[in-house]
């Protein structure tokens, strides 16, 4: 009589103890992607609140031409900045490149191909992010001051676990934004220096891309970043 209790009770313990983690396993994979992601987040979104700089940021697929002129700009009102560079774009445009490192600019990594990371493998996250960084590292290891970032920008701000554990494994910090200027969607300069420049403070990392409003916008956003003030900086400078 003892015995046929004592198998019930680990029978009846060992069906309680699979539902229950049948039930957790199901809750965890409800969760929205995002909120899996929070979990290992470490993404860096804004930078140092008791600096004196803010870090312009242009994430660089597309336009050569705009990215020439957005040098001279920087040059012209001695402001840097950091270009993300997408790996097929930099195949594509070394001459460019070379002029942004050569001018003191910060390179950072924008994977190859503009895919989502999020969806991507542990390993198709370090294929990505690693034939970037070796085609940049083969442009540029010739100039003296070259170093590596070792930053990443994740296309589109598409977070996701393996591109976490990828990053981690190379080395790399995953770099977010402050305030979005969304120039790829909303061509309108005035728009543009608005949400560049509203409300900024020390440590925002503004997004860009090299638009023809961006562009146009760009002189009004660094005089005004100037006349708080501030200046406008490299991410690695501002987040340090």
């Amino acid at each position: 009589m003892k015995e046929s209790y004592f198998r019930a009770f680990w029978a009846n313990f060992v069906i309680v103890s699979v539902l229950t983690l049948t039930f957790a396993v199901a809750i965890i994979a409800a969760l929205p992607s995002d909120l899996q992601s929070k979990a290992v987040n470490n993404a860096i979104y804004r930078g140092d609140d008791n600096g004196q700089s803010v870090a312009l940021m242009f994430n660089v697929y597309e336009r050569a031409d705009n990215v020439e002129k957005i040098a001279d700009i920087l040059e012209q009102h001695d402001a840097n900045a950091t270009f993300f560079i997408g790996g097929c774009w930099a195949a594509k445009n070394p001459d460019p490149l070379l002029r942004l490192a050569s001018m003191g600019a910060e390179i950072g990594n924008h994977g190859y191909l503009h895919r989502d990371h999020a969806k991507l493998s542990v390993q198709e996250n370090i294929s990505e992010i690693s034939l970037t960084s070796r085609l940049i590292d083969g442009i540029l290891s010739d100039l003296p001051d070259y170093v590596d970032s070792k930053l990443f920008a994740p296309p589109s701000g598409s977070l996701g676990n393996s591109m976490f554990d990828a990053c981690e494994q190379l080395g790399y910090r995953v770099i977010m934004w402050t305030r979005d200027t969304i120039d790829w969607r909303d061509h309108d300069a005035d728009l543009i220096f608005e949400r560049a420049v509203k409300d900024i403070s020390a440590g925002d990392l503004i997004l860009m891309h090299p638009t023809d409003c961006t562009v146009e916008a760009l002189p009004r956003i660094l005089e005004y970043i100037d006349s708080i003030g501030l200046r406008a900086d490299k991410v690695s400078l501002c987040i340090n």
